[in-house]
């Protein structure tokens, strides 16, 4: 199948290897290229530029918000910080968030938005300016709202942006009932909801643990099933390789090298995460960690030591063909966003490895994401409806069975039984739930077409089967 002309003409940029993987994955389709080119397009690319006030002078910032598809409203996606952030990234990702919510059947079109600055440069009443002004620009020109296109936290964000916004759009809509579904990864006391903060994380666990419970796949890659005694190395020890180190290790893996910007740390025999994460809170690295057996000034080093899994949960751009031939790793869990590039994804996968794709892998957060989306809309906690009637329920069910049968139950054993959900073990159940079923799917996919060769083709076959079937029943395409 030929290539778009914008795909074509963007081969080596991040937004260039989408469409690679997407115009790969299309050929096991049978949709018309016309329908193929919208779902691939971004609809809407908006730049824009605006000043603040910086000492006694000005400067100006750089800022985008891509909404990549509007097949499903509203459009959603982060908005990241970073003084590396360009146009080509932000439209990649808002992409990915495309394919990302419709293989997590998640029913938002897919944006992202990108400020260019380096966050630790200025103050947070500079933050919060140019938060806010970047808020007010998206207001102007309708790029935001809770039933338009819903921000959320990335790279260099997180709650208290996240709060900025929603005061800000708030101010800006005087009455609007559901202003505060207008951005997600807000603060519990903002109406956030619990379990949004680590849901990246436990997902990426998740799809981690789903992937090497398969007896018939670990055998092909020639490991055993389940994670216990598994080894993992993680790049990036932000919030999602933080909350993926602690869910791996719950899991019964077992972390054995950690890579961030300064470096990277090894030891066969475990690494507690605590620790090392105290250690770099104390020293700013996490060089000169005593539990370590090797360290590594060369982040990228990290990568290539001895592990069964590898974890990319940084950047774009961090396995390329240049290391790939190094890589040691089995498996691949893409728990950043495009780490693997094209090149070295089919090195990888003609070896029998396998990817976990990131627009699957990550997809807890967007999870979670819609979880609050419509606990804003519902203005009501899940769990505070039915909490006690569940107790209640349950505390007369534990009644009668132990007067029909005799038997007594202990303290302990009543309170696990009449216990009713928490909204932090709603969150957990519909998060493992959607990652559970979402991986099935699409392994479902590669197994029926043995032409399909990947973990993330078998995605991207999925995605856009599901957003054109969205385009049809609009009505947009017959």
């Amino acid at each position: 199948m030929a290539k778009s002309t914008e795909a074509a003409h963007l081969e080596t940029t991040f937004f260039g290897d989408v469409c690679e993987f997407f115009d790969h994955a299309a050929q096991f389709t049978s949709h018309h290229e016309g329908l193929l080119d919208q779902i691939r397009s971004c609809n809407s690319v908006y730049r824009f530029r605006f000043p603040i006030r910086r000492g006694n002078g000005f400067e100006v910032i750089d800022a985008w918000r891509v909404e990549h598809s509007h097949h499903k409203s509203p459009t959603k996606g982060g908005i990241r910080y970073s003084e590396m952030v360009n146009e080509d990234e932000v439209m990649a990702l808002a992409s990915l968030m495309t394919y990302k919510c419709a293989i997590v059947n998640v029913p938002f079109g897919g944006a992202k938005g990108g400020i260019k600055i380096n966050p630790k440069n200025y103050t947070v009443a500079e933050l919060e300016n140019i938060t806010r002004r970047y808020t007010v620009e998206l207001i102007k020109k309708n790029f935001i709202g809770p039933g338009i296109d819903v921000p959320a936290p990335d790279y260099g964000s997180g709650e208290r942006e996240m709060s900025w916004i929603a005061d800000t759009y708030q101010t800006m809509n005087p009455g609007q009932l559901d202003a505060l579904g207008c951005v997600t990864g807000k603060p519990l006391a903002l109406h956030g909801i619990a379990g949004r903060r680590e849901a990246t994380g436990r997902g990426v666990a998740i799809s981690i643990r789903e992937c090497v419970d398969i007896t018939e796949d670990m055998t092909r890659v020639g490991l055993t099933a389940g994670l216990s005694g598994k080894r993992v190395i993680v790049q990036g020890l932000g919030n999602v390789g933080y909350y993926t180190c602690k869910y791996l290790a719950e899991f019964g893996a077992t972390i054995v090298g950690m890579c961030e910007y300064e470096g990277a740390i090894y030891n066969a025999k475990g690494l507690d995460l605590d620790d090392v994460f105290n250690h770099r809170k104390a020293t700013g690295s996490i060089l000169g960690f005593a539990g370590a057996a090797k360290e590594f000034k060369n982040s990228s080093e990290g990568l290539e030591q001895e592990c069964d899994i590898l974890v990319p949960a940084a950047l774009e751009n961090q396995i390329t063909e240049n290391n790939i031939g190094n890589i040691k790793a089995k498996i691949i869990a893409e728990a950043a966003n495009g780490p693997t590039t094209p090149a070295a994804a089919a090195a990888f996968i003609e070896r029998g490895s396998i990817i976990i794709p990131d627009m699957y892998c990550n997809a807890g957060g967007v999870t979670v994401s819609y979880f609050e989306w419509l606990k804003n809309l519902s203005h009501v906690a899940f769990g505070r409806m039915d909490k006690r009637y569940e107790e209640t329920a349950n505390f007369n069910l534990v009644n009668m069975v132990e007067s029909a049968t005799g038997v007594t139950l202990d303290a302990a054993q009543r309170k696990m039984i009449i216990k009713g959900a928490t909204e932090l073990e709603l969150v957990n159940s519909g998060l493992e739930d959607t990652m559970i079923r979402s991986y099935h799917e699409i392994r479902e996919i590669k197994m029926n077409n043995p032409k399909i060769d990947s973990l993330r083709t078998a995605a991207f076959v999925s995605s856009i089967d599901k957003i054109a079937v969205s385009y049809m029943n609009l009505g947009i395409w017959p």
